[in-house]
C-alpha cells in the first residue's frame, strides 16, 4: 500500500509522475504527432477569442474592467471633492483677507481722511497680488468705491446689498457668477475706534481652482489605470505559465486519463484510505474506508468531527502529526490506522490515512486496556487518597476513587476508635465512614451507621482472615445475603451481583473494611482484580493510619493548649469581658489570652501569641502565660512587665539545647484598665495594638509604641502609653491571626476589623459578646492557617460614691481623725460589721507610713466586691513581714495585717508606694473571715 499511496490523487506533483510513467516515449510521442494533420496558424481575431476561454484570460477581462471601473469613481469623486473643497477655500481666504485688512491699523482712519484712495488703494492692491485673491473692494457708507483693481471704477457706486455691511455691521459671504465663472465675495464692515462703522471691505476670488485641481490630477488617475492595466496583463501571464507549470505541460484529456486511472487504482484495493485537509474536513473516501468506517454516502467535504466516529478516531483522523499502525477501536471493528501528511510531498496540507481491519487482535487490544485501566486506577488513588489528614475525609476519598475507575458501589467501614485517632481494637466496632455510588441516592446503608457483619457474610470473612474475598455472583449466594437485613433488599433493587471485600490493614492491625460492587451494568470481578483490589485498599490503609495518627496527636496537641488557657475567666466588677479562641486547623499554635484582676480594683487584659505550631509553641505558651500571671502579682507596670518578661524569654532561648527550637517570635500586648481613673495602660512587645470603641459608635486604632518581640529586645526599654476610656467603651485585643492570612493583608484585615466594629455600640445587642460573634463573623477565614484570640471588654466606672479618699498629715495624731472618719464612711457603706477590722488595718498602715515613709500620704478606701484600703506614700521602700521575737517591743503590725485581710500587698507607682489590703464584705461567701479573726484577736 506504501507503493500505492505514491499514486493517489493527492497532488498535481504525483499525478504528473504517473503521467510521465503512464506516457509514452518520445519516439512513439513524436510518430503519434506526425500522424496529426497540419495545423492552421491561428489568426489575431481568434486568439483574442481564445483570450476569454482561458483561465488567464478570464482574469484578465476581470482586472481591466475592474481597473476601468475605478477609474471612472476615482476621476468623478476627484471632479466633485475639487469642486466643493476649491468653494470652502475660496469662502474661507476671502473671509480672511477682508477681515485682515478691515481690522488693519490705519483703515478706518484711512477711510475718514480727505483722500482714502491715495492711501488705501496701493494696501489693496499689494494685499490682493500677495494672497492671490481678484478683488480687494473698499468702499464708504453710502457704497462709493475707494479701492478697486479697475481704476476707472473708483468713485462709483458699488451693486448689491451693501447696507448690511456699512449699516447693520454684519459679515457677508456670498457667491455668485462672474464672466470668468462663480466666484466668492466676502464683506466684512470697518469699524472705528469708538464704534461707528465708516465703511467696509469686499473681497473675491473666481473659483477656477476646480478645473486645474482637476486638470493636475486626472493625468496621474489615468497613468495609474494605465500601470494597472499592465500589472494585470503581465499577471495573467504569469498565471498562465503557473498553470501551465502546475500541470507539467499536461492537456485536460491527459488529466481526464490520469484522474480516472487513479480513481480506479483507489476503490480496487482491499484498504481504506482517506485524504483529509488541513482544517479537519474529509476530501476523499475509497469504498473500503466507508465500509470500515460505516460513512454516509456525502461524505467529502464535510467535517470530521460531524460524522459521528468515536473521539478517539476523529483525534487520528485529525492528527497533524505522522501516525505509524496505531490500533483503535471503531464499533465493533478494531482497525490499524496510519496517518502520512501530505505536505512533504508536493501536495496541499493534509494527511493520507490508511486503515486496515485487524478485529481478531480485538481481545488482546481489551486485556492491554484493562490493565491500563488499573494502572490509572493506582495512579489515582496514589493522586486524590490522602490529600487531607482527615480520616472521614479519607474514607471518602478512598470510595470516590473506586467508583469512578474500578467498582459501581463502594463502602468503607472502620473501627470506632480509629475515627477518634485512638489505635484500634480488635473488639470494638465497625463504623460506616463513607458510601458511594454511581446511582442518585444512597445505595446502601449510609454512612455514620454502627455495622456488624455475619459470621458468613465474605466481609466478616474478610476481616477474620486477613485478606481479599472475591464473590463472583452474590444472587446464587442466598444464604448469607439473607441474614444481613440492610443488604437483603438494596442488592436486588440495584443489582448488584458481584463484589470484593478487602480488609483495612497498616503495620499489621486492622483499621477497618472496604467493600466493592459492581452491578449487572458491568463485569463481574474476576480472579485477576483481586491483586488490584488489595493494593487500593493497601495504599488506602496508610493514608487512614497517617490521618488517624494525626488526628490522635492533634487531638492531645489541643487538649494541652485548652488545659493551658484560662477556662473561666475570673470575677471582677471594672470589665464586662468576652472571648473567642480559634486553634488553626493546620495544628495548635501559641496564641492566649487573659483576664487577671489587680489591687484597686483595676484588672488587667492580656494577649499573645507564639510564632509557630506543634507542641513547642503550646508548651511554651504555657511557660509565657504562667510567667505573665507571677509578674502580674508583683503588681508591675506594663512596660516593667514587658522588660522582665523579654528577659526571662532570652534567658529561656540561652539555657535551652542546640537542637531545640528557641521561643523568639512570641509577641505580647498588656493592658492595665484603672474604673476609678477611667483610664487604660498599655503597652506592647511585636504585637498588633488594640482597637477602641468609643460610645458614640467611632473606631479608634490608638499609636501604642512598638517594642521587639519578646526575646529579641535586646535590654532596650519598653514604652507605655495611657489612654482615656469613658464608660462603656469597648476595648479590642487580638491576635495576628484575626487581620492577617495569605489571601488577606494586614491593611485589608485592620479596614474589615473597622467596619465589623462601626455599629454604635450603646444598641441593646451591641454587648461584647455580640461584637465577638460580629468580628468573626467578618474576619474568620474558612481554613485558618493560624490561632486566633480575640478578647472584648467593655468598660465600666466604679462609682464616686463607692470610692472615699483622705490626705493624712504626717502626724501621729491625725491617725485616730482619719480613722474615725473611715468607721463614719463604712456605716454610710452599711459595713459595720467590718468597720473595726477595718480601722485596725487603717491604724497600723498609716502609722507604718507615718513613721518609715514620706510625704504625701494619702488613704483611701474603695467598696468593689471587696473592701480595698490603700495607703500610699513618697517611699519607695516595700515593707516586709516578719515574725517579731518575744523581746521585740514593734514588728507586729504587718502580721496583723496579714491576719485580719483576705489579701494585701504592695505596688509600686511613679511617686512612691501603695500598700493595700482586701476585706470580704459582710454576706459573701468569705464575710465571715474577718469576724472570726476579730475574735482571735481579741481573745
Amino acid at each position: 500500500m506504501v507503493g500505492l499511496s505514491r499514486h493517489l490523487p493527492v497532488s498535481w506533483s504525483q499525478r504528473r509522475r504517473h503521467a510521465r510513467s503512464s506516457a509514452p516515449g518520445p519516439a512513439i510521442a513524436h510518430h503519434e504527432r506526425s500522424q496529426e494533420s497540419p495545423r492552421r496558424a491561428p489568426s489575431r481575431w481568434s486568439r483574442v477569442r481564445g483570450l476569454g476561454r482561458s483561465v488567464a484570460g478570464q482574469v484578465f477581462l476581470l482586472q481591466a474592467a475592474v481597473v476601468v471601473a475605478l477609474v471612472i469613481a476615482v476621476v468623478v469623486a476627484l471632479v466633485l471633492q475639487a469642486r466643493r473643497d476649491s468653494t470652502q477655500d475660496a469662502r474661507a481666504r476671502t473671509l480672511a483677507v477682508a477681515h485682515t485688512f478691515a481690522n488693519a491699523p490705519g483703515t478706518a482712519r484711512a477711510l475718514t481722511s480727505r483722500n482714502p484712495t491715495a492711501i488705501l488703494q496701493p494696501r489693496a492692491e499689494a494685499l490682493r497680488r500677495q494672497t492671490g485673491v481678484d478683488f480687494v473692494v473698499v468702499f464708504d457708507r453710502n457704497g462709493i468705491r475707494v479701492t478697486h483693481p479697475d481704476p476707472s471704477l473708483i468713485g462709483k457706486r458699488v451693486f448689491g446689498p451693501y447696507q448690511q455691511q456699512t449699516i447693520q455691521g454684519l459679515t457677508v459671504t456670498r457667491t455668485f457668477t462672474t464672466s470668468r465663472g462663480p466666484a466668492v465675495d466676502s464683506g466684512v464692515p470697518v469699524f472705528r475706534a469708538d464704534g461707528k462703522i465708516v465703511g467696509a471691505v469686499s473681497v473675491a476670488i473666481t473659483v477656477q481652482h476646480v478645473n486645474a485641481v482637476v486638470n493636475r490630477q486626472v493625468p496621474v488617475v489615468l497613468g495609474a489605470a494605465a500601470v494597472a492595466l499592465a500589472l494585470g496583463t503581465a499577471s495573467s501571464a504569469l498565471v498562465s505559465r503557473r498553470l501551465r507549470r502546475q500541470t507539467h505541460g499536461l492537456g485536460p484529456a491527459e488529466v481526464t486519463r490520469m484522474y480516472e486511472h487513479h480513481d480506479a487504482v483507489l476503490h480496487a484495493v482491499r484498504e481504506g484510505v482517506l485524504i483529509t485537509a488541513a482544517d479537519g474536513r474529509l476530501m476523499l473516501a475509497n469504498d473500503e474506508a466507508r465500509r470500515l468506517l460505516d460513512l454516509p454516502p456525502d461524505v467529502e467535504r464535510r467535517p470530521i468531527a460531524a460524522l459521528g466516529l468515536d473521539p478517539g478516531m476523529v483525534a487520528l483522523l485529525t492528527a497533524d502529526r505522522p501516525v505509524t499502525d496505531q490500533v483503535q477501536l471503531a464499533g465493533e471493528r478494531l482497525l490499524v490506522v496510519n496517518v502520512r501528511p501530505t505536505a512533504p510531498y508536493g501536495g496541499q496540507a493534509g494527511c493520507a490515512v490508511t486503515l486496515r481491519d485487524a478485529t481478531e487482535l480485538r481481545a488482546l487490544a481489551g486485556r492491554a486496556e484493562r490493565a491500563q485501566q488499573r494502572l490509572r486506577l493506582l495512579y489515582e488513588a496514589g493522586m486524590r487518597v490522602g490529600t487531607t489528614l482527615d480520616v472521614t475525609h479519607t474514607a471518602e476519598e478512598v470510595a470516590e476513587v473506586a467508583i469512578s475507575l474500578f467498582a459501581d458501589y463502594a463502602t468503607v467501614e472502620l473501627l470506632e476508635p480509629v475515627l477518634h485517632g485512638a489505635e484500634p481494637e480488635e473488639t470494638a466496632g465497625l463504623l460506616r465512614a463513607a458510601c458511594r455510588g454511581v446511582g442518585q441516592g444512597p445505595p446502601l446503608p449510609a454512612a455514620g451507621e454502627c455495622v456488624v457483619w455475619d459470621a458468613a457474610t465474605p466481609m466478616a470473612m474478610a476481616l477474620a482472615g486477613g485478606h481479599a474475598v472475591l464473590e463472583r455472583d452474590a444472587a446464587v449466594s442466598p444464604s448469607w445475603l439473607a441474614r444481613v437485613p440492610e443488604l437483603a433488599r438494596p442488592v436486588p433493587d440495584l443489582g448488584l451481583r458481584s463484589l470484593i471485600s478487602v480488609p483495612l490493614k497498616a503495620r499489621g492491625m486492622v483499621l477497618g473494611l472496604v467493600t466493592f460492587w459492581r452491578s449487572q451494568h458491568s463485569d463481574p470481578f474476576e480472579e485477576e482484580d483481586l491483586p488490584v483490589a488489595e493494593e487500593l485498599a493497601a495504599r488506602a490503609a496508610v493514608c487512614i493510619d497517617n490521618a488517624r495518627r494525626y488526628t490522635r496527636e492533634h487531638t492531645v496537641a489541643v487538649a494541652m493548649q485548652h488545659s493551658l488557657l484560662p477556662r473561666v475567666l475570673p470575677r471582677q466588677n471594672a470589665l464586662e469581658v468576652a472571648h473567642r479562641y480559634l486553634p488553626a486547623q493546620a495544628g495548635v499554635g501559641g496564641d492566649w489570652f487573659d483576664v487577671i484582676p489587680l489591687s484597686g480594683a483595676r484588672v488587667a487584659l492580656v494577649v499573645g501569641d507564639v510564632v509557630g505550631h506543634g507542641l513547642h509553641a503550646a508548651v511554651t505558651m504555657g511557660r509565657l502565660r504562667t510567667a505573665v500571671l507571677n509578674f502580674s502579682a508583683l503588681d508591675l507596670p506594663p512596660d516593667e512587665l514587658l522588660a522582665s518578661l523579654d528577659e526571662l524569654v532570652t534567658r529561656i532561648d540561652q539555657e535551652g539545647p542546640e537542637n531545640e527550637q528557641d521561643v523568639t517570635g512570641a509577641t505580647c500586648l498588656y493592658a492595665i484598665y484603672d474604673p476609678v481613673a477611667e483610664q487604660v495602660t498599655l503597652a506592647r512587645a511585636g504585637h498588633p495594638g488594640p482597637a477602641l470603641v468609643h460610645r458614640d459608635g467611632t473606631v479608634a486604632l490608638p499609636d501604642v509604641p512598638g517594642s521587639p518581640p519578646l526575646g529579641l529586645g535586646g535590654g532596650l526599654p519598653v514604652e507605655s502609653v495611657d489612654l482615656r476610656v469613658p464608660e462603656g467603651s469597648l476595648l479590642v485585643l487580638f491576635t495576628d491571626g484575626l487581620i492577617e492570612t495569605r489571601e488577606r493583608d494586614i491593611d485589608t484585615g485592620l479596614a474589615l476589623l473597622r467596619q465589623a466594629l462601626s455599629e454604635p455600640p450603646h444598641t441593646p445587642a451591641r454587648d461584647p459578646e455580640h461584637t465577638c460573634r460580629a468580628v468573626f463573623d467578618a474576619l474568620r477565614p474558612d481554613d485558618p492557617r493560624d490561632d486566633i484570640a480575640l478578647l472584648v471588654a467593655r468598660t465600666r466606672r466604679l462609682d464616686l460614691a463607692r470610692v472615699a479618699a483622705w490626705d493624712v498629715p504626717r502626724d501621729p495624731v491625725a491617725v485616730g481623725r482619719v480613722r474615725a472618719e473611715a468607721g463614719r464612711r463604712l456605716e454610710m457603706w452599711g459595713l459595720e460589721e467590718i468597720a473595726f477590722t477595718t480601722e485596725l488595718i487603717i491604724s497600723e498602715l498609716i502609722t507604718n507610713a507615718i513613721r518609715y515613709g514620706s510625704d504625701p500620704i494619702r488613704l483611701r478606701l474603695l467598696r468593689d466586691r471587696t473592701l480595698i484600703c490603700e495607703v500610699a506614700d513618697g517611699s519607695s521602700t516595700s515593707p516586709r513581714l516578719r515574725r517579731a521575737a518575744t523581746t521585740d517591743e514593734g514588728g507586729r503590725g504587718l502580721f496583723l495585717v496579714a491576719q485580719l485581710a483576705q489579701r494585701w500587698g504592695t505596688r509600686h507607682t511613679h511617686g512612691g508606694k501603695v500598700i493595700w489590703t482586701e476585706q470580704a464584705l459582710p454576706g459573701t461567701p468569705d464575710g465571715t473571715g474577718p469576724l472570726v479573726a476579730d475574735a482571735a484577736i481579741v481573745q
